[in-house]
């Protein structure tokens, strides 16, 4: 599938809908820290093309972040990846966690 970006809370709840885990990557345009994570994602994207994989850019789309934040009680911070399963976020962290073995380990399960 590769990644797609999201950039409003009905795209957002569309994909919910549809029951699959996915992963999510809060992305800041700005921040350093924020550009090497989304490296390390699109590594992880290339090399692993059928996980369902979606972003958001921060700045573009504020009001999806502040949703996903206060929807399932997980403080925003940006760089920042979720995983959803069943409807719900069973995994996420932030900053320099969000590594390629990171996402592989808790994303693919190896």
């Amino acid at each position: 599938m590769a990644k797609k970006k999201l950039d409003s809370i009905e795209q957002f709840q569309e994909v919910l809908k549809q029951g699959q885990p996915f992963l999510l990557i809060k992305h800041s345009l700005t921040c350093p820290i924020s550009q090497g994570a989304f490296e390390e994602y699109e590594k992880f994207v290339q090399d692993y093309p059928n996980v369902d994989t979606y972003y958001l850019y921060v700045q573009e789309a504020r009001p999806l972040s502040n949703y996903i934040a206060e929807t399932f009680g997980v403080k925003h911070e940006s760089p920042q990846a979720l995983l959803f399963e069943n409807g719900s976020v069973v995994w996420h962290t932030s900053h320099w966690s969000i590594t390629y073995d990171t996402l592989r380990k808790e994303v693919v399960k190896q």
